[in-house]
């Protein structure tokens, strides 16, 4: 198969196979590793993400509680304005 015009050879078609078989898996190989970096990205961008979520949350837990304080505070107030005192 030197010159092109010779008919193949059984060594010839091993050898050909030979070489698309390492290539074949020198692309898998490389899907793999793309797959790989490709997962870490994700994973990595999930966790920076839930960590926001998280601080969102506690924000949102803490407002919530001042916010029921100022509430408890302001109905007190109303009790003293729109209630007038008991006589003793």
């Amino acid at each position: 198969m030197d010159n092109g015009h010779e008919p193949a050879t059984k060594a010839d078609l091993d050898q050909l196979r030979s070489e698309f078989q390492h290539s074949f898996d020198d692309l898998k190989e490389t899907m793999r590793d793309g797959q790989t970096e490709l997962l870490k990205a994700i994973y990595s961008f999930a966790q920076s993400a839930d960590v926001k979520l998280k601080e969102g949350e506690i924000a949102d837990i803490m407002l919530r509680q001042r916010l029921t304080a100022v509430e408890f505070r302001v109905t007190e107030i109303e009790k003293r304005i729109n209630l007038p005192p008991q006589a003793q």
